[in-house]
């Protein structure tokens, strides 16, 4: 066989010849509103023009001096100039650092520091950051501004002037499928954030697997609107996947309300999209509340919602299936897996409509092919693959990082039968046909009388529930029990009773599982990656007082 190296190098000519005419559609920052609020606009072009400009890209970098291995940050939402860099700079050897623009102030100096960045690329309405990362950011010697010579203030370049003297052809240099393409931090809900390093190869496999029918399924007859940040693991891998087989894209920017994903669902005969559980729920009360106004969106071509982040509930998949006829798929993944780990389909037999096809795809579903997961208890012996014994969930695999970048060994990987695995910090089962299912984070296990408690199972009941919108569990102190289980409820219309929600629970988990107390709350912190922020809610409700107490376990142990 030829020894043909895997790079993203190979995507640019495939999109200008071979897609050239795909469409890529991006909603863009027109300016702002009296109230300060942003203004969207529709910009349209192609897969090749993108490719061309980001051949034009790779020379004006190149001309500004970056090179083989040189880190270049992206500040910036979803757009056709994101997908330019995901191109161009990969392709002409460097490394495209995506930064998290959610993360605080703080978390981002300190990162562009950790990368050594040299190039920042940036949205205009990131432009106040400017200042700090000036003063705070010695190794950024060029800041970009995508958009036209009135987007860039003094200091900076805008885009357009950047590329326009170079022409769209470049000599592009020699990489090898393992050198280094993206870099990706993870959110830092603890401590500072972590680097994992993507490499030409890793992120070519995962543009394969994606694709398949047991994942996104996507082609080129397919319009993909990522809902997932570009900045967040890569998008998904998903903008590689769609430039590999032709899909149509669609890219939403800052403008992630139910409102505009809907529109853009609707006008752009979206056929495949992916976000995280908070983002689909407000897409859900968008489309009831058209639909109740006599208005309803027409989302006849979408069949498929990728769907992470945290457990999605099966009253939610259930919604979507029979209100609109749309699939909701279960994935599970991390930043360091690049991101894919598991997706959760019913088996071949089995009606995915059926209750028993739900009771599958409620859960995280089976590994990807290059995929493996083992588990393991606090001793270090191997768990069980039955179905009901939890352990810390390990994983390796082809797009697995074997390590933090610049941290080296770190106490996150483990060593069994003479490999490396990732601990991903996750408790979990594995059922022997390889289903998983993730029951929480290991920090956020309620452990109640010497019992874990997954307050991801309860959440996903809790919203089971027609008057709860979200809902997050959390431990909080317990004179008796150690721990027991506080819930937090964002109701949708008039808040149900506490002992509404009890008699809900109670067929659906066991006894000492529910919670003991019921709070309703307007909202709940949001964190970069679109999750409720656990451990500020825990350290919120941390001196709660409780109002009973814990319910037992049969044989007397809560």
């Amino acid at each position: 066989m030829m020894n043909d190296d895997l790079t993203l190098q190979s995507l640019i000519p495939r999109c200008r010849h071979v897609f050239a005419d795909r469409p890529i559609v991006s909603v863009m920052v027109a300016g702002k509103d009296e109230q300060g609020q942003p203004i969207p606009h529709t910009h349209r072009t192609t897969w090749g023009e993108v490719a061309a400009r980001a051949t034009r890209l790779a020379g004006a970098l190149h001309g500004a001096g970056i090179r083989k291995g040189d880190r270049v940050a992206s500040l910036a939402a979803n757009s056709f100039y994101h997908v330019e860099a995901y191109l161009g700079v990969p392709a002409m050897g460097a490394v495209l650092h995506t930064l998290n623009i959610r993360l605080a102030p703080e978390q981002l100096l300190w990162i562009i520091n950790h990368a050594e960045d040299r190039v920042l690329m940036l949205d205009p309405v990131f432009l106040p950051l400017l200042p700090a990362i000036r003063a705070n950011c010695p190794t950024v010697e060029k800041v970009i501004v995508f958009g036209p010579p009135a987007a860039a203030p003094e200091g900076t370049q805008d885009y357009e002037s950047f590329i326009a003297p170079f022409p769209d052809q470049f000599d592009w240099p020699v990489i090898e499928e393992r050198d280094p393409a993206m870099l990706c931090y993870t959110s830092g809900t603890t401590g500072n954030p972590k680097g994992v390093m993507y490499q030409h190869r890793s992120s070519m496999l995962i543009a394969m697997a994606l694709a398949h029918k047991s994942v996104f399924d996507l082609g080129e007859n397919d319009t993909l609107l990522p809902i997932v940040p570009m900045f967040h693991a890569a998008a998904w891998g998903s903008i590689y996947t769609a430039a590999m087989y032709g899909a149509g894209l669609v890219t939403s920017g800052v403008f992630n309300d139910g409102k505009t994903i809907a529109r853009l669902l609707q006008d752009e005969k979206v056929t495949m999209c992916a976000g995280v559980v908070t983002v689909v729920l407000g897409l859900l009360k968008e489309l009831d509340e058209a639909a109740a106004r006599g208005e309803p969106y027409d989302i006849s071509r979408l069949r498929m919602i990728g769907c992470g982040g945290t457990l999605v509930p099966e009253s939610l998949m259930r919604a979507f299936d029979e209100r609109y006829g749309v699939r909701l798929m279960q994935a599970w993944g991390m930043t360091e897996l690049s991101p894919l780990g598991t997706t959760a389909h019913a088996p071949a037999g089995v009606d995915p409509l059926s209750d028993e096809g739900y009771a599958h795809r409620s859960r995280h579903g089976r590994p990807a092919p290059f995929v493996s997961l083992r588990l393991m208890d606090d001793d270090g012996n191997d768990v069980p693959h039955d179905g009901q014994t939890m352990g810390r969930l390990l994983v390796r695999g082809t797009w697995v990082t074997g390590e933090y970048y610049r941290l080296g060994e770190t106490s996150d990987f483990v060593t069994r039968d003479g490999k490396k695995w990732l601990d991903t910090g996750d408790i979990a089962t594995i059922a022997p046909n390889g289903e998983l299912t993730v029951h929480d984070r290991a920090k956020d296990l309620v452990k109640s009388g010497g019992e874990w408690i997954s307050s991801a199972d309860v959440e996903a009941e809790l919203m089971a529930h027609p008057g709860v919108e979200a809902a997050v569990v959390v431990a909080v102190p317990h004179d008796k029990w150690m721990e027991r289980p506080l819930a937090l409820i964002i109701p949708r219309g008039d808040a149900p009773s506490p002992d509404e929600l009890r008699e809900h629970l109670r067929p659906r988990v066991a006894k000492w599982w529910i919670p003991d107390d019921f709070v309703v709350v307007k909202d709940l912190p949001i964190g970069p990656t679109g999750k409720f922020l656990k451990r500020e809610i825990r350290q919120q409700y941390q001196g709660y007082t409780w109002s009973g107490d814990a319910p037992q376990r049969e044989g007397g142990t809560a």
